[in-house]
């Protein structure tokens, strides 16, 4: 069995949709569909979720009001016969009635997971609509049926295969499921969601329940390319990766493919393609355990990345400085991107600023401490690119007008990464692409 993935763009349009039909019933493999929302539709269930918490109900109302005028639209577009349309608009009116009604109650973060699970319930309802309409036999498995979290908002991997295996087995001969993305449900059974980008990772955890055979990720580009195409011109998909190199681009800013996603898969070994469901016959990008050659293979970026450095004189010849430091930033659930050191300073880098204030209090008693905004981490990446003769060479004469903030080097096989102020960014991946792959 596969698992096929269908990002927002896939479905974000009557025609895309309607593709994305003819493309899971190119062959006759048993298949579970996972859909995203249709794009724009989470950002729009933000919006009306943030007008709601901060009491603005004539605006959530207002907001509400233009997204449902966009499904019905859709919906006219997507199924033609009076049957399917009556079906469809059914479904518009269930979930926008709950919608609505939400006006006429108090928020609170369960209400927000409810209002954020919609687009996902409407993707899926309406394309299993529009293939009972085309003929396509198919079965929709919700997956507020199956997909859990434990306290830590981890996954339950074993409760998962144990719930997904036994709605399976009530269709011994159905070929086709459909299920959503994104969405869960926690340890106290409430509606949640797996975060952003959490449709991929809901492909790949239901890929390792199962023991996929593979798990597609169907995007709007074809794989994973060697650097972001939207700053560079020249950029290639590289066909292979290994799941250490494919787990480095995506933690450290390659779009394509959510940072968890990866884990699940390489766990169980199952291989990963991406695809493009513009361009359905392009190679695109396959993830399995075994590289492919050796040196740099890919170049990402993470933008709003935060510097800290943390000095003090109490650090020379002393031992457990760094333990306290960390302990501070585990207190508050806060990764660490990159650390440097020397005898009397540590400097190191966070994504997430939502502890920061209190992380910077506890940091006060150590030393005197620097906060640098707005900062990227550029990334290197490829199989033992680190031990890859002249690639330092390389890597400083590409960049020798690039001021460097910090650089990591040695602590992964695979990765290279440096920090630049952000304004520095696209002339950065510009520059590496030239002197790395000798595009311009």
């Amino acid at each position: 069995m596969k698992v096929l993935k269908f990002g927002g763009t896939s479905v974000g349009k009557p025609e895309r949709m309607q593709s994305v039909a003819q493309l899971i019933t190119a062959d006759k493999d048993q298949k579970i569909v996972v859909l995203s929302a249709l794009s724009g539709t989470t950002n729009s269930l933000v919006e009306i979720s943030q007008s709601l918490s901060e009491g603005k109900k004539e605006q959530a109302k207002q907001q509400i009001d233009k997204l449902e005028q966009h499904y019905r639209s859709f919906c006219l577009d997507l199924v033609k016969q009076e049957a399917g349309r009556e079906k469809a608009k059914a479904i518009v009116d269930e979930h926008f009635e709950f919608l609505n009604i939400i006006l006429k109650i108090s928020f609170n973060e369960a209400l927000n997971k409810d209002i954020l699970a919609q687009g996902e319930l409407l993707s899926t309802r309406l394309f299993t609509v529009y293939l009972e309409e085309a003929g396509i036999p198919a079965v929709l498995l919700p997956a507020l049926d199956f997909m859990s979290i434990d306290e830590f908002e981890e996954p339950e991997i074993p409760k998962i295969k144990i719930k997904l295996g036994n709605l399976i087995n009530q269709y011994p001969d159905q070929t086709i499921f459909v299920t959503q993305g994104y969405i869960c449900r926690n340890a106290k059974g409430e509606v949640d969601n797996l975060k952003r980008g959490g449709s991929d990772y809901s492909a790949s955890l239901i890929g390792a329940a199962i023991q996929a055979s593979e798990v597609q990720i169907w995007t709007d580009i074809d794989g994973m390319h060697n650097n972001d195409p939207r700053v560079v011109k020249k950029t290639f998909p590289i066909e292979q990766l290994s799941f250490d190199e494919a787990a480095e681009l995506a933690y450290f800013g390659a779009k394509i493919l959510h940072p968890a996603s990866i884990w699940p898969a390489q766990h169980f070994n199952i291989p990963v393609k991406l695809l493009n469901t513009m361009q359905p016959e392009a190679k695109g990008t396959i993830i399995t355990e075994l590289p492919n050659g050796n040196g740099a293979k890919a170049i990402a970026a993470k933008d709003g990345i935060i510097a800290i450095k943390i000095k003090s004189s109490r650090m020379l010849l002393a031992y457990g400085f760094l333990r306290k430091i960390f302990e501070v930033f585990e207190k508050y659930r806060t990764p660490i991107d990159m650390i440097t050191t020397s005898e009397v300073a540590v400097s190191l880098t966070i994504d997430n600023p939502q502890y920061l204030d209190q992380i910077l209090k506890e940091l006060q008693p150590f030393g005197s401490v620097e906060l640098d905004h707005h900062q990227t981490i550029v990334s290197i990446v490829g199989n033992e690119v680190a031990a890859t003769p002249s690639i330092i060479t390389k890597l400083f004469d590409s960049l020798e007008e690039i001021p460097l903030r910090m650089i990591s080097y040695g602590g992964s096989r695979h990765n290279i990464s440096i920090l630049i102020n952000g304004q520095f960014k696209e002339k950065t991946l510009q520059a590496l692409n030239k002197g790395l792959f000798g595009l311009e």
